[in-house]
């Protein structure tokens, strides 16, 4: 089981996975054999887009922003909220930015959530993850955090059916954790964690320190 700190800075760090073990603990679904993790690429191909990654804006957008982040994390969920909305508006809607999504999730919580938005069609799927960063006071906290995660899903068609069936996906279960363990191969122990154009930054991030470097980038 990993140790979950909190780090000096408001980040979450997060101790590495013992081998073998996915976020605490995860039995197979019964008579199912386990979905095998494909390879994880190395550094350099991880600093560029994959083929299952989640983008934001134009693919071809000449800026790259990585980011790895946990839905149960507060400060993930500040940037989604209050900070990403303006960098859209001026850098991704623009044409000048991309943003890939990855997940790193810091408990089960996060990494059953994860799974969730991966069975969202996938142009819905960053409107399922505002949707959870949006509610994450209420359902994060709650008794049965994905019981009350699921009520504002219904209107992006994830009703309880499609949840149940997709906690029981195993190929969706593997994309997270092919996310978790590409994020450690950069480096990553804490979120929000982004790459901007392959340099690391820890951390909450201004809009005016975005905006700084965005525009030294694009020069």
């Amino acid at each position: 089981m990993r140790n979950i700190l909190i780090a000096a800075g408001g980040a979450v760090a997060v101790a590495a996975i013992a081998a073998g073990v996915w976020f605490g603990t995860r039995p197979p679904a019964p008579g199912l054999p386990p979905t095998a993790v494909a390879a994880t690429p190395d550094k350099s191909a991880l600093l560029a887009v994959q083929p299952n990654d989640h983008v934001m804006g134009d693919p071809k957008a000449p800026i790259t922003v990585i980011e790895y982040a946990s839905l149960t994390c507060p400060h993930c969920a500040a940037f989604h909220t209050q900070i990403l909305p303006e960098i859209k508006k001026k850098w991704i809607d623009t044409g000048k930015v991309k943003l890939v999504y990855r997940d790193f999730p810091l408990d089960q919580v996060a990494a059953k959530a994860a799974q969730i938005a991966e069975c969202a069609p996938t142009d819905r799927y960053f409107g399922v993850i505002d949707l959870i960063f949006r509610g994450q006071p209420q359902w994060a906290t709650a008794s049965d955090p994905l019981a009350e995660l699921a009520k504002p899903l219904r209107i992006a068609g994830l009703g309880e059916k499609e949840i149940k069936d997709c906690l029981a996906n195993e190929a969706k279960a593997n994309e997270v954790i092919a996310d978790y363990k590409g994020g450690e191969v950069l480096g990553v122990n804490s979120t929000p964690t982004i790459f901007i154009d392959g340099k690391q930054y820890q951390g909450a991030r201004s809009v005016e320190e975005l905006d700084a470097t965005f525009a030294k980038i694009a020069k």
